[in-house]
């Protein structure tokens, strides 16, 4: 929770950026104006849990599963007044487990901390700058030096190559294979090592 609230209280010049991104992209405008959650009450798990091995939606729902987390614990916003920059960081919040998904990281602290620095390129939300930079304190050498020379680099590259990751509507690309999506954003593959 507290990182939630750290996340709206310092997104003062963030936020806005980020909202104009999405209102100057046609993909990022319909997703303003339409307003989608990802929500368990709004996916059809069964489908997706369906849907063939590759695909946006299969891995999504791997992924939850794999890692027994859930699209509804993401806290609403508290401290943002603006309705439209409320479901800016409510937006990149229910998308934070589809960019573990692309990026192919797990929820384990290195796998954080590489989507943090890739989200901290993203964004420029304060809250990514800082967990992508004080999330490795309680890292191992060996963990430290492959997300030193391998992962942060790959992950500062995707970030600044990739296009604004709010401007996907991610909802109409369940079918989509990840690795097209990843090609179409314009994150590179991830590096081969196990995180």
């Amino acid at each position: 929770d507290m990182v939630a609230v750290l996340g709206e209280t310092t997104g003062c010049l963030a936020l806005p950026n980020l909202r104009d991104k999405m209102k100057h992209h046609p993909e990022g405008y319909r997703i303003l104006q339409e307003r989608p959650r990802i929500r368990l009450s709004t996916l059809d798990m069964a489908r997706l849990r369906g849907l063939p091995d590759g695909s946006l939606g299969r891995e999504y729902v791997r992924f939850l599963e794999d890692n027994k987390v859930s699209p509804d614990t993401r806290m609403p916003p508290k401290f943002v007044d603006d309705e439209e920059l409320a479901y800016v960081i409510q937006r990149y919040r229910e998308v934070h487990d589809l960019m573990h998904t692309l990026l192919g990281m797990p929820t384990n602290m290195l796998g954080e901390v590489v989507v943090k620095w890739f989200e901290a390129i993203q964004t420029g939300l304060p809250m990514c700058v800082l967990g992508a930079a004080f999330g490795p304190v309680h890292l191992s050498a060996r963990k430290l030096q492959v997300l030193a020379t391998e992962l942060v680099p790959w992950a500062i590259r995707s970030g600044r190559n990739a296009n604004c990751i709010l401007n996907v509507y991610y909802e109409q690309r369940w079918e989509q294979s990840v690795e097209s999506l990843r090609e179409e954003i314009g994150i590179f593959p991830p590096p081969a090592v196990r995180v």
